[in-house]
């Protein structure tokens, strides 16, 4: 990993053209004990019925995602793993929980297509830990997914341009006012919690959200059926963090 001062780049930018989509590798600097700020972009050629709005905001996705998964950091350490899904959830952990800041630095639209390059803040300990930690245990571990206890399981989450914040959810068990309110049901385990940060990593708030309530105004839930639920990024969180009580 380079070091800060002086800062000096490892990889130069790539690129590679994929079914009209232009993206490059990232390239990142950092030291030891300090955040490492990784830089890549992605340009999105929107398909028909798709507007300019979510052609910009998956661009902006695709390439925080580019940044991680392409980073000397994320490559030295799953460079075992073969298991694509797994990959992925990793990816998708690590940017829905573990990016300190992320800034837009270009973004632009020329007819359908959208581009974006972003800086992502990270620290190197935290991804090490969390990638270890979820490679030692998946032999024969279910369910899979982002995280996950007796009642939930999150599948996805994705953060807009907007801050807006969607966390897509799925219930283990049945799902109700009955079995969530008292002393030795559910409780807060049916619950969808976020925590977020500020630049230091100082914990700024907290929410959660009765998983429970769809979206079509039931208070029921049953197994095996899945919910969306969107939150706020308050402006002073630089990240957050979307999680289960266990």
């Amino acid at each position: 990993m380079d070091p800060l001062k002086p800062s000096v780049v490892l990889a130069a930018l790539t690129f590679v053209s994929i079914s009209g989509l232009m993206l490059s590798a990232p390239h990142e600097v950092g030291a030891q004990g300090h955040p490492v700020q990784i830089v890549a972009d992605y340009r999105y050629a929107s398909h028909p019925g798709e507007s300019l709005a979510e052609a910009r905001n998956i661009a902006y996705a695709e390439a925080i995602r580019l940044a991680i998964s392409s980073s000397p950091l994320f490559k030295e350490h799953t460079s075992t793993l073969v298991d694509s899904k797994l990959l992925s959830d990793l990816v998708q952990k690590i940017a829905s929980g573990y990016l300190r800041e992320i800034k837009i630095l270009e973004q632009s639209e020329n007819g359908r297509t959208a581009y974006c390059k972003v800086q992502v803040n990270i620290m190197p300990e935290e991804i090490e830990t969390l990638i270890d930690r979820e490679l030692s245990r998946t032999s024969g571990r279910e369910p899979t997914g982002l995280d996950w206890n007796r009642a939930l399981q999150i599948l996805r989450v994705q953060e807009d341009q907007e801050g807006n914040i969607q966390v897509v959810y799925k219930a283990l068990k049945r799902l109700d006012w009955l079995h969530t309110a008292y002393d030795g049901s559910l409780q807060d385990s049916a619950n969808v919690m976020i925590d977020f940060y500020d630049s230091k990593g100082v914990l700024t708030g907290s929410d959660r959200y009765p998983a429970r309530k769809t979206s079509t105004g039931e208070d029921i839930m049953a197994a095996g059926r899945t919910g969306v639920i969107t939150f706020k990024k308050p402006v002073n969180a630089r990240s957050y963090r979307v999680w289960l009580v266990k």
